[in-house]
């Protein structure tokens, strides 16, 4: 046996560490270190290569080169949130004796010192001082951007203030090292020497807590940005194309780098941005009539954001003062990889989303969908979790050529002041595509690379094959360790969604049907997750960690604010409305993510004036709307032909009540448990006028839902799915038509086929759902016929179909068994 003692009750910079005597704790094998403990089913494993060298399951990109396996009951782990405090890398330290190292508290286990106590005191360092004229510390801020955006003005203004030294790289690097302007060096050897001779000269240059001021074609050279970047920040202020077409204009210049190619200003600006974007730490979005004090004092509030890495923290929608002070930060990545808090409630950033001002919200209008997903998400995630050249990959990747508009989720014009959102254009024809496209990349980023995830995902038809789909497109590499189970209602989703599970499933993926409900399948789900000997026992016997990416991950949401703003945005773009005017927001709802998320941009200062959430049949959501009286009391799920909202419990309601009651999540918890030990619960009538505030509710039933199809196809042509449907029932019904509607489609109608042709009083319901979309295409529909989805249906007729009895046990089984087959087992 090895003995191990631990240090760090709670870990805090600067604060004396607290030792425990040493325990007995795991025993030695091979190039293993197999931990046990008595107080709960849990172990954990650990490399000892000549070095120590641990990982932690569950833990986010907030940790050091030391990674620690840390399992409170399975779910558990340590979160080692000082990236930046900690300046060494202790997978380089050599050990020379046997020190202590963990001791066991409860379930869990605690970091402590590789290193002598004094050096492990040494190695932590204060984070950057937060008063305004320590901002840079010994770090340089470093202003990029086109030519014309400002940089020399702005850097002079943030000199000034921290009182630091000011360099602009044209006057006092270039001009000083070849002695002559930077306009004639650029006549005399033309563009691509010019590159080249600016590199070598930034090469030589070095300084530290300095403000540098580049040149706009500096970031065209990999190895001088490279070098500048090490001992830097890189602030890009960006500007709208048009207003540097206009500065430079005004500023006569008529010549810049990369013209002589015979490219205009405006090409050359363009192809620029993909340079900025790969260099950049942080974006200061520039607004029109913005001056240069304004940019400089919004350079300081980017850069405090930055340093400030620990202020962007989350929390459970069920967290008390109590659970405060016993748990463990949280923060992006510590959500996105554990999915569901341990204490069963929903991650929330406990400030809320920030909000865009105005100026940036106009600024946007004229961006691609990729351009506005990648800055509103930059505000949203902290660049300690995901930097933003890495964030920007992923954007790339999720929105490209895997939808099949270019415009991503482009906005149409359907009858009077009623907009469709077309959200179906994904590889799958739904609108979880938009998230799960970007969701699985950020995933296979943030968690560790030292034990296997398994992603669980519960469907009530269109996320299953989303989930499956976007986690079968990432690299060999991180497949070999995600893993994706899908749960879906065997009866309870349409034909068509049930052969997309099917024809998703892969080497790293399995659906497996039950005999029940969406219902059963989501608290199926949440029962694994908070089953402490079970996830331990797959932690000690497979080294794999349980995920969710269903919409109770808080990375879900995100992608869905994107869509909602961007909406907005195009019909400015479109001339149908100036920003500012108000439009309201009608969404055929189940969870509640998508109409949560269009709440949420709301917030972040998108003009939605009210929401209109859409039920079907099963319309317990729309009562608790109205009454404040969520009751499942006796509530039997009924089928319907948009099955995707055959939902009686709303996973996310819980947030939107946490968000409701100023983070109350001790109400919050009590209102949950009472809802799982009695079936309902009432809110306050003042929490009801709250809601009704923000959010109209309606319903529709399955006749009003065919008749719709039917009669929007007479008067337009189009083809609206039944889920959308509802949604225009409950806009007609609701909306009082003084400000344009958008209306979420959700799903594209070939996913439906049966239910169309039925609206459509067409008489092929027998035959198969290839057959039914070939019949529907020979109508020449609009929009037209989802080829992807038809490669899909063809593609499930050689893939296998796995189906169990309701039963939590079988599903943990199956669970276990495709673990099994996918990751090698550990003795």
């Amino acid at each position: 046996m090895l003995c191990l003692s631990t240090i760090v009750s709670s870990y805090s910079l600067g604060h004396n560490l607290m030792v425990f005597e040493p325990q007995p704790l795991f025993s030695y094998k091979g190039n293993a270190l197999i931990f046990q403990h008595k107080a709960g089913a849990f172990s954990l494993m650990a490399c000892w290569l000549g070095q120590c060298m641990l990982g932690v399951p569950g833990a986010g990109r907030r940790q050091t080169g030391l990674r620690l396996w840390h399992c409170n009951a399975g779910r558990g782990r340590f979160s080692l949130e000082k990236q930046r405090a900690l300046n060494i890398s202790f997978q380089k330290q050599k050990l020379t004796t046997v020190m202590p190292v963990f001791s066991a508290r409860s379930t869990a286990i605690m970091l402590n010192q590789l290193l002598s106590k004094t050096l492990a005191l040494q190695t932590l360092p204060k984070l950057w001082m937060s008063t305004f004229t320590s901002l840079a510390g010994d770090k340089n801020l470093i202003l990029m951007g086109p030519p014309g955006a400002g940089k020399t003005s702005v850097g002079r203004i943030i000199g000034q203030k921290l009182g630091c030294p000011v360099v602009d790289v044209d006057d006092d690097v270039l001009e000083k090292d070849w002695n002559m302007s930077v306009s004639k060096k650029l006549q005399d050897i033309g563009d691509e020497q010019f590159l080249e001779e600016e590199g070598k000269a930034l090469l030589k240059f070095s300084t530290s807590g300095s403000v540098i001021s580049l040149t706009g074609s500096n970031p065209l050279h990999s190895r001088s940005m490279e070098h500048i970047k090490q001992n830097g920040i890189v602030i890009y202020l960006d500007v709208n194309t048009k207003d540097i077409m206009e500065r430079l204009e005004r500023m006569k210049v008529d010549r810049i780098v990369g013209q002589r190619s015979g490219a205009s200003i405006l090409d050359i600006l363009q192809k620029r941005k993909q340079f900025y974007k790969k260099w950049h730490d942080v974006r200061v979005l520039c607004q029109m009539g913005d001056s240069i004090e304004d940019i400089a004092h919004r350079v300081v509030n980017a850069i405090k954001r930055y340093q400030d890495s620990e202020s962007e923290a989350f929390i459970s929608t069920r967290n008390t003062s109590d659970d405060a002070r016993e748990c463990q930060t949280k923060y992006f990545s510590d959500a996105v990889i554990e999915g569901l808090a341990p204490d069963g409630g929903l991650y929330v950033p406990e400030k809320g989303l920030p909000k865009l001002t105005r100026g940036e919200w106009k600024t946007l209008v004229g961006f691609s969908y990729a351009e506005r997903a990648q800055i509103i998400l930059e505000r949203c995630i902290h660049p300690v979790d995901v930097p933003a050249f890495t964030l920007g990959e992923i954007v790339e990747k999720a929105y490209g050529e895997n939808f099949a508009c270019h415009k991503i989720a482009p906005v149409r014009h359907l009858v009077g002041n009623q907009f469709i959102l077309e959200l179906f254009h994904g590889p799958t024809a739904s609108f979880k595509d938009l998230a799960l496209q970007f969701m699985p990349h950020l995933f296979a980023y943030c968690i560790p690379k030292t034990c296997n995830y398994l992603v669980m995902v519960a469907t009530s038809g269109d996320t299953g094959s989303a989930v499956m789909d976007g986690f079968g497109r990432l690299s060999d590499i991180d497949k070999k360790t995600i893993g994706v189970f899908c749960l879906y209602p065997e009866n309870g989703i349409s034909q068509a969604q049930k052969l997309q599970i099917i024809a998703c499933q892969g080497e790293n993926s399995l659906g497996l049907g039950v005999g029940s409900d969406f219902d059963f399948c989501q608290n199926t789900i949440k029962k694994l997750f908070t089953n402490s000997d079970y996830t331990g026992f797959l932690t000690a016997e497979y080294g794999t960690v349980l995920s969710t990416a269903n919409s109770i991950n808080w990375v879900r949401l995100l992608p869905q604010v994107v869509y909602h703003a961007s909406a907005y945005l195009d019909l400015v773009s479109q001339g149908i409305i100036s920003f500012g005017s108000h439009v309201d927001v009608c969404i055929p709802t189940g969870n509640f993510g998508n109409i949560l998320a269009a709440l949420y941009a709301k917030q972040m200062g998108v003009p939605i004036r009210k929401l209109i959430c859409a039920s079907n049949q099963n319309h317990v959501l729309t009562d608790f709307l109205k009454t404040g009286h969520y009751d499942l009391r006796g509530k039997k799920l009924l089928q319907s032909c948009s099955p995707a909202i055959d939902i009686l419990k709303s996973s996310n309601i819980e947030r939107y009540l946490h968000l409701l009651t100023n983070n109350d999540g001790k109400f919050v918890k009590q209102l949950f448990v009472q809802l799982q030990n009695e079936g309902h619960f009432q809110l306050r009538s003042n929490l009801v006028c709250l809601i009704q505030e923000d959010i109209i509710g309606g319903w529709c039933s399955e006749k009003d839902c065919l008749e719709m199809i039917h009669s929007v196809y007479e008067a337009t042509g189009y083809i609206l799915d039944p889920h959308t449907a509802i949604a225009k029932v409950v806009a007609d019904r609701v909306q009082d038509r003084t400000c344009p509607v958008i209306i979420s489609s959700t799903a594209h109608y070939s996913k439906f086929a049966p239910a169309i042709l039925q609206a459509l009083r067409i008489d092929s319901i027998k035959h198969s759902p290839l057959s039914q979309l070939h019949l529907l295409n020979s109508f020449h529909p609009l929009p037209p016929t989802h080829k992807a989805l038809i490669e899909m249906l063809k593609k499930a007729e050689s893939k296998t179909t796995h189906i169990c009895l309701p039963d939590p046990n079988i599903v943990m089984e199956n669970v276990e068994r495709f673990i099994q087959n996918l990751y090698l087992k550990i003795h």
